[in-house]
């Protein structure tokens, strides 16, 4: 009886010898010592400060960077997923339209639908309807509820609304008797209703100067094309559009994808050459022809172009793309 528990814990204890101690250090050692930089968690340092890392996305919005796929968990690493929205889904057929709305181009002259979607929008008319705002709200209303969550300005401007109307908000409470206390949110579509009605033609954007960041009523924003691209679409349904990289769209399925087709970069290509010839003042053809080469020289393929379509880190070109700004500047000076 002794010889067998004897024997066992000789097995258990060299098990965990084994496996909890020896085989963990020996990988260790191995990536330390090897590829410490991957062992580590391939971070990207600058001047002693970690920025990111680059297995993991993060999000660029201005326009003289490159962006990265859409995400469901908004860049999060502390928690990967998907939306599992399906294709019938309303909600991600929208963040499709806003996602295309600023970026979507013509396929005869390749330029940017935008600024049409803004002209159609001003007319304040919809399938011969007025109050293009109020029908936006009542079609999309969890697209009007996410605007007003988007931002805490964006929140305190509904209620700041809420307090001036108070007739409006007691009609609202009647037919909503469940809610006593209304979010701001929950009030989406009537002060939608109430500001199409009193800024036929204008939507409430942003802008920001000295006397700070507020709301006005206004007739160009990129929000605009954003929001209203799909009703737009349904109205110009003979319209002939590029076609859009998927991935420039569609998130992944982790939501923290940190690549993007070379197809996706090649169609931001646009904007970003635009935007940094505008910065750096340098002639928008050598511009884009350096961030062409650019995209070249950092695209890979899956098991060294065997398998798969060519890939861009956007966080390291990004990197890139900062770095050359001043050769940007150079190069339109001659020298």
């Amino acid at each position: 009886m002794n010889a067998h528990i004897r024997a066992n814990l000789w097995l258990l204890g060299a098990t965990v010898l084994l496996c909890c101690v020896l085989y963990p250090l020996s990988l260790w050692a191995i990536g330390q010592s090897v590829f410490p930089h991957r062992a580590t968690g391939s971070l990207v340092v600058e001047d002693g400060k970690t920025i990111g890392s680059i297995l993991i996305a993060q999000p660029f919005v201005c326009d003289e960077y490159f962006w990265p796929r859409p995400s469901a968990v908004s860049y999060n690493a502390a928690g990967s997923g998907g939306s599992n929205y399906g294709a019938s889904n309303p909600k991600l057929r929208a963040r499709v339209a806003q996602t295309l709305g600023p970026i979507v181009k013509y396929a005869q002259s390749n330029r940017l639908v935008g600024k049409d979607i803004e002209r159609w929008f001003q007319r304040d008319c919809f399938q011969g309807k007025p109050n293009i705002v109020a029908q936006w709200a009542e079609k999309y209303p969890f697209a009007a509820q996410d605007w007003v969550k988007a931002d805490s300005l964006n929140g305190e401007y509904v209620r700041d609304w809420q307090t001036a109307h108070v007739e409006e908000i007691e009609a609202w409470r009647k037919n909503n008797p469940d809610i006593t206390d209304p979010k701001p949110d929950d009030l989406a579509v009537p002060f939608f209703d109430s500001f199409s009605r009193t800024f036929p033609g204008r939507w409430p954007g942003t802008v920001e100067d000295k006397a700070g960041k507020r709301i006005v009523p206004t007739m160009e924003d990129s929000s605009i094309q954003a929001n209203f691209f799909e009703m737009w679409l349904e109205e110009h349904s003979d319209v002939k559009l590029e076609q859009v990289p998927a991935d420039l769209v569609m998130a992944s399925g982790s939501g923290l994808d940190p690549h993007i087709t070379l197809k996706n970069a090649e169609y931001q290509l646009d904007r970003v050459a635009d935007a940094w010839s505008k910065k750096t003042g340098g002639k928008p053809r050598d511009v884009r022809k350096a961030i062409e080469m650019l995209l070249q020289e950092k695209s890979t393929a899956p098991l060294g172009g065997w398998a798969g379509v060519e890939l861009i880190n956007v966080l390291e070109v990004n990197r890139a793309l900062r770095d050359r700004e001043m050769f940007f500047r150079l190069r339109e000076k001659g020298r």
